[in-house]
C-alpha cells in the first residue's frame, strides 16, 4: 500500500456520507484513497472530504467524478498519480453534479465556496 492509499478498499457509497445522512447536497464528490469514505468537495456547502482528512488524518483523496482519475495529497497540497482503485471509481453517470437529484436548491450557485 502506498502511504495513504489502499486500492483494495471500495467506496462507502455513491454520494457524500454526511450529506446523505443530513439530506444535504454537493457540487462534486471525493473519495478517501485510504478508507473509501465519500465526501463532498471544497466547493460544496459542507466540505466533508476536507473535514474527513482533518478528523481521520487520511492524507490522500481521489476524485469520485466520472471520467476523472486524479488524486490530491492534503498534507503536501499537491496532485499526484495513484493506482487504480477498487470499483466503482465514480458516482453513477446518471447522477447529476451538483447532486443528488431532487436535493439541489435552485439557487445552488449562491451557496458554493
Amino acid at each position: 500500500m502506498t502511504d495513504g492509499i489502499d486500492p483494495t478498499v471500495p467506496p462507502s457509497g455513491t454520494g457524500c456520507v454526511e450529506c446523505d445522512a443530513a439530506g444535504g447536497w454537493w457540487v462534486h464528490l471525493r473519495r478517501c484513497a485510504q478508507c473509501g469514505h465519500v465526501g463532498c468537495c471544497d466547493s460544496s456547502p459542507s466540505q466533508h472530504a476536507t473535514a474527513h482528512f482533518r478528523e481521520s488524518g487520511h492524507p490522500v483523496m481521489a476524485s469520485f467524478e466520472p471520467g476523472e482519475d486524479w488524486f490530491w495529497d492534503f498534507e503536501r497540497e499537491v496532485g499526484l498519480l495513484g493506482p487504480a482503485l477498487t470499483p466503482p471509481t465514480s458516482h453513477p453517470e446518471d447522477q447529476p453534479a451538483p447532486g443528488p437529484q431532487g436535493r439541489v436548491p435552485a439557487d445552488w450557485q449562491d451557496h458554493v465556496h
